[in-house]
């Protein structure tokens, strides 16, 4: 026992000495600026011939600007060398030997133009190079084609087999459903027609008449990559892991294929993993079917985001894993709130990918609704790198403006911005602002701004552990069971509004105007990785584990039994429980409906189980005051966007006030910490600032912060 309390003893000191040394390096590298933390943006090859002595020249005003790197996006019709040609992997070698030189690094972009895979139709040279390799696996489309046979008499037509997915039969009056896949002959359907008021329906997928890739095709994808990605590592593949430190995709969607993006393969890939044949659940992508409606559409609809995200985005991760790089990339219309019919389930899109990312651009586009959402989706699966490529499109923005969108990314748990952008030729420039030395709008401050990225960079890009007391519950089982194609609102848009969704109104009300950060928790993580534990709900990951004591379930139409269960089991735990506006009528399995009645019944009689009309701030506050355990960081006036982790078990908190207002924020942590304050604006440390106090239980920090400022705390 003696010996084991010795060896204890020195491996605590040892691990003392090892987190001071971590703290001390990260004070070091926060100051000094180290270059491997600084911003890569994207550089525009726009609309001209890009050559060897231009490109050096301007990699040196990019590090003169203060950027880390480059990410080049050839762009537009007028760009040479041609895409994919020797010449245009010479002005790449150029580019690469220039960053190595200069201790840049790079990032390959996958296409030409955007979105990803296509190799230069959209946005480029309007030359499909992909489909014209591989016409068969482009991008295809699910199309329905109805009948109406007379009730009682024989019915035959002629179909076409290829692409045939399915052949049902509809009862309109009882919602009774025949496969009649079994009545095909030689093309010809024949069927003696019961009494009733059938409809007959026939599903192909047919080709969308596009150019760019089946997504959800591992296939697909793994002979993009190989007319893309594999080109550059066979030239430069001694530069990978070192000079190339990642990859980046742009903008694949669902919403092409008049939002009814499918692939061949899918009955085939279904039936392996549910065990039957989905060709009776086809009709429910458009039509009520009666109890089975939001069971049917929960299996077709989660199948196919499974598909979409172990489809491109997965092959692409894996393929840049093995060549020791680590892949980014990010959807088109992420600000769509119902998203099942643009990216599909869009929290476990990024399942597979390291670093999940969002788009922030003009347009009155509210992306600042959804980075919680993708910060989530990298803890929910354990990451910590969180993307956002940033500014493409707003103009000519003011500095403020610049400032105050990255330093609320950061408080929301982005931790790789990549500016848009700095453009090949300033001349032509698409996507304003372009923010390289070139421009006098920019020119004074970029260096400035860059050193702030930098250390935001330092602190936060890193594999440490969030923190929060708060999860909620991502209604996608909802979104899933209602939503059909071809709606009103058009495939860009999403096709289906659901005017009960408010599980952004929750996290916004929560995070900006309260001060509680919150972690949306997907279905299938609550399934999978949640159990109840002292009271608590704990996520039990390996790096982002966690313990939350409250559980907001959003408006919703549907949920599964099995997370109804895992959330009862919590309040009976003592856990918090709030239910916004719309409580749950229906299981996402049909047989589980009374079930999920019965137990939201028992559930509601409960004192810490709550029920709000409306998830407003006052709603909210009032519910969360009756939480018995204290929360680890809680505002007492003047909330602010704020972000805890945990580094090497030290606390690192960053509050944000990107308002045009001074704030004057007063919190409690649960617990007792030493703080320094580190200013990412000018890199100044402060071992001990003023306004903190501990008064045995709880440490108070007051602090002033001007507009547009932000700030760290970090446990000594």
């Amino acid at each position: 026992m003696k010996y084991l309390m010795l060896f204890l003893t020195a491996f605590a000191g040892f691990h003392l000495t090892i987190s001071a040394q971590e703290s001390n390096n990260t004070a070091k590298e926060f100051q000094s600026l180290a270059d491997e933390h600084r911003p890569i943006p994207l550089w525009f090859w726009n609309n001209t011939e890009v050559v060897p002595a231009e490109i050096k020249l301007q990699l040196e005003q990019i590090k003169k600007a203060g950027y880390g790197g480059v990410s080049i996006l050839p762009f537009g019709k007028d760009f040479k060398p041609k895409y994919l040609t020797e010449s245009y992997f010479d002005a790449y070698r150029a580019s690469i030997e220039e960053a190595k030189n200069l201790g840049l690094k790079l990032h390959i972009y996958d296409e030409y133009g955007f979105p990803s895979g296509t190799a230069g139709d959209i946005n480029g040279d309007g030359v499909g190079r992909f489909k014209q390799r591989y016409p068969h696996l482009t991008n295809k489309r699910l199309d329905k084609t109805e009948f109406l046979p007379k009730s009682s008499a024989s019915f035959s037509v002629k179909l076409q087999e290829e692409g045939l997915m399915a052949v049902v039969a509809m009862d309109s009056l009882n919602y009774r459903r025949i496969d009649l896949s079994g009545n095909i002959k030689q093309g010809l359907l024949t069927w003696k027609v019961p009494a009733g008021a059938w409809k007959i329906m026939a599903f192909h997928c047919v080709d969308a008449g596009n150019s760019i890739m089946d997504y959800l095709d591992p296939e697909a994808a793994d002979l993009y990559i190989a007319m893309t990605h594999e080109e550059y590592f066979k030239r430069f593949g001694s530069y990978f892991g070192n000079v190339v430190e990642g990859t980046f995709f742009d903008e694949p969607t669902m919403y092409y294929a008049e939002g009814r993006t499918w692939t061949p393969k899918f009955n085939e890939k279904f039936k392996k993993k549910y065990g039957f044949n989905p060709a009776l659940l086809y009709p429910a992508l458009w039509y009520d079917i009666g109890e089975e409606t939001a069971e049917a559409r929960n299996y077709l609809h989660a199948f196919r985001s499974e598909l979409f995200a172990e489809g491109y985005i997965r092959k692409v991760n894996e393929w840049s894993n093995k060549h020791g790089v680590y892949a980014t990339g990010h959807l088109d219309n992420e600000e769509i709130l119902n998203a099942v019919g643009t990216s599909g389930d869009f929290m476990k899109t990024f399942k597979y990918l390291d670093a999940p990312g969002i788009d922030k651009i003009g347009g009155n586009r509210p992306a600042e609704r959804f980075y919680k959402l993708i910060s989530s989706a990298a803890y929910n699966w354990d990451k910590y790198r969180v993307m956002s490529e940033t500014y493409g499109d707003m103009g000519n923005i003011s500095w403020n403006q610049i400032f105050g969108i990255a330093m609320d990314q950061y408080a929301k748990g982005i931790n790789t911005l990549i500016p848009h952008a700095v453009w090949y030729n300033d001349q032509k420039v698409t996507f304003l602002p372009e923010l390289s030395l070139r421009n006098p709008l920019y020119a004074d401050s970029l260096q400035i701004f860059n050193d702030y990225l930098t250390r935001l960079n330092v602190v936060l890009k890193n594999d440490a552990r969030w923190l929060g007391d708060v999860a909620i519950l991502y209604p996608i089982q909802s979104m899933q069971g209602d939503h059909y194609f071809d709606g009103p609102l058009g495939h860009y848009k999403g096709g289906v509004e659901l005017p009960y969704l408010d599980y952004t109104d929750i996290s916004v009300n929560l995070f900006d105007s309260l001060g509680y950060d919150h972690m949306y928790l997907h279905p299938e993580v609550l399934d999978e990785q949640c159990q109840t534990k002292n009271g608590k709900l704990v996520m039990n990951n390996k790096r982002q584990h966690n313990a939350f004591s409250v559980i907001v379930v959003p408006a919703s139409n549907t949920i599964s039994l099995s997370n109804l269960n895992k959330i009862q089991s919590f309040a009976e735990g003592g856990g918090t429980v709030i239910f916004s506006n719309q409580l749950p009528k229906q299981a996402t399995i049909k047989k589980a409906n009374a079930s999920v009645a019965s137990i939201l019944d028992k559930m509601l009689k409960m004192d810490n189980v709550h029920f709000i009309d409306k998830p407003t701030v006052k709603n909210l506050e009032t519910a969360l005051a009756s939480v018995k355990t204290p929360f680890l960081l809680k505002f007492e006036q003047d909330a602010l966007p704020v972000i805890q982790k945990e580094r090497d078990g030290k606390r690192n908190l960053f509050l944000a006030n990107a308002s045009q207002e001074s704030k004057s924020p007063t919190f409690v942590l649960e617990g007792e910490f030493s703080l320094s304050s580190w200013d990412p604006h000018t890199g100044e440390i402060t071992e001990n600032p003023v306004g903190i106090s501990f008064d045995g239980k709880t440490t108070r920090v007051h602090m002033e912060l001007a507009p547009f400022k932000s700030i760290f705390l970090i446990e000594k």
